[in-house]
């Protein structure tokens, strides 16, 4: 356990940002979920829309540090292959 007073500090803010973090992954989470569900029930316009909520919240994560770019861009790319392998 923390013994000085900053270090007690410090413990209290990094539950806070853990928390924090972990509210918005589950958030980003969700989103891309919903895109999922919405592909696999066959309904392209509510694909789209999810797809269209999730990005969004896919770069927000990056710009806050909860998501790498990369990892960002994967999830991105895999959802729109499969928005556009769905029949019209």
């Amino acid at each position: 356990m923390a013994n000085s007073v900053s270090a007690r500090k410090r413990a209290r803010q990094a539950e806070r940002h853990r928390q924090r973090n972990q509210a918005l992954r589950s958030h980003v989470r969700t989103k891309i979920k919903k895109v999922l569900r919405a592909i696999e029930s066959g309904d392209k316009s509510a694909a789209e829309a999810a797809y269209k909520a999730a990005v969004p919240a896919i770069d927000r994560s990056v710009s806050q540090g909860i998501m790498h770019a990369n990892k960002a861009a994967r999830h991105k790319s895999r959802l729109n292959q499969h928005l556009r392998g769905m029949a019209a």
